[in-house]
């Protein structure tokens, strides 16, 4: 079975661009392309298309209203297609609270070389769009969120946390269940730059938490969250003493930059006992192998549950190579990580 695909933007070059690359490996069928919101609601009523793509500047109605709508109305899994501003990132942020699956950034005029890996990236998002579930993510009832007064660990402790797709809102939720009180926290996200420093000042106006994008060489404070650069891998290293970060664009890992797994490892080798660690939503396998070095240096490691995650990807490879000590439903996983930090503090 192909997957039924509607593809919504003014640009009637970017509706070809887009239904060619889909269409190129013979398992997507772009069943039709809608050139605003109201011909978009139409189309959507008459195709049932599996995934919509969705550009933000519309005429008519603006992107993040139509989504707000349809995911209010007839819940569709939907892929972002962002610019790559300040405002396009900001904008996608909004879109992903509202609902979207996930997003890709528009190729530019000089990406030229980059459009088959575009393309590429672009069909992989939508296969995975396609196996989410957004409606039941609509109508599902949250695990009352459990209230967390105080994580506050042994000097040295550490958070590390990994997701992909699902994982913006995901982080959200653990990020603003964390006290202020709690030890340094660094997160690999699968974002492409320009979208990260957006990100984590996004995190920083909701968390009680200082929410920054990484830079190489800082050192990793108390109450702070670090979040790894678009086309960086993030690892924690121990200098002087201090943990710190160190960002490096060596190669992909596990397919990805920035890598869960490239960051586990490191807090794995320079953290060891004092650290602990979650695999949120996210399609593929990065982060388990990692979360493994870790669970095996002794720390405590958590997993989302299946009914809570939007893509139970990453946390199943985890849960099944016996990375997670256990998985919790994503309400609970703030809870669960301030609970291991404070069991370390009496231990001390």
């Amino acid at each position: 079975m192909s997957i039924k695909v509607l593809v919504v933007d003014d640009s009637a070059l970017i509706r070809e661009v887009l239904a060619r690359m889909l269409t190129r490996d013979g398992d997507i069928d772009v069943v039709g392309t809608a050139t605003d919101p109201i011909d978009a609601r139409e189309k959507i009523k008459q195709l049932n298309p599996d995934v919509v793509t969705l550009d933000i500047e519309m005429p008519n109605m603006n992107g993040l209203a139509f989504l707000e709508k349809l995911m209010r109305l007839r819940p569709t899994p939907v892929v972002m297609v962002s610019t790559l501003t300040t405002k396009g990132a900001s904008e996608t942020l909004l879109a992903l609270e509202l609902g979207a699956v996930d997003f890709v950034a528009k190729p530019s005029a000089e990406f030229a070389g980059g459009l088959d890996a575009f393309g590429a990236n672009l069909r992989e998002k939508i296969r995975s769009a396609s196996r989410t579930d957004v409606r039941g993510a609509a109508v599902r009832t949250e695990a009352p969120k459990v209230a967390v007064r105080t994580a506050a660990a042994p000097e040295g402790a550490l958070i590390a946390i990994g997701a992909s797709t699902g994982g913006v809102e995901a982080i959200r939720a653990v990020l603003t269940g964390m006290p202020s009180d709690c030890p340094p926290v660094v997160i690999a996200q699968h974002m492409p730059p320009g979208f990260t420093a957006r990100f984590a000042s996004r995190l920083d106006e909701l968390c009680t938490l200082k929410v920054v994008e990484a830079e190489d060489r800082l050192v990793l404070r108390p109450g702070h969250a670090y979040v790894a650069r678009g086309d960086y891998h993030l690892r924690v290293e121990r200098s002087s003493g201090q943990l710190k970060c160190r960002l490096s664009q060596d190669e992909l890992a596990s397919g990805h930059r920035p890598s869960v797994d490239v960051l586990f490892e490191s807090v794995a080798r320079a953290v060891g006992p004092m650290a602990v660690g979650a695999i949120l939503t996210g399609m593929g396998r990065d982060g388990a192998r990692g979360l493994k070095m870790m669970r095996d240096a002794g720390a405590y490691t958590v997993g989302q549950s299946q009914a809570s995650a939007l893509v139970y990807g990453m946390p199943r490879v985890a849960f099944e190579e016996g990375a997670v000590v256990e998985q919790a439903p994503l309400e609970q996983i703030a809870a669960k990580l301030a609970n291991a930090l404070v069991k370390m503090r009496s231990a001390a």
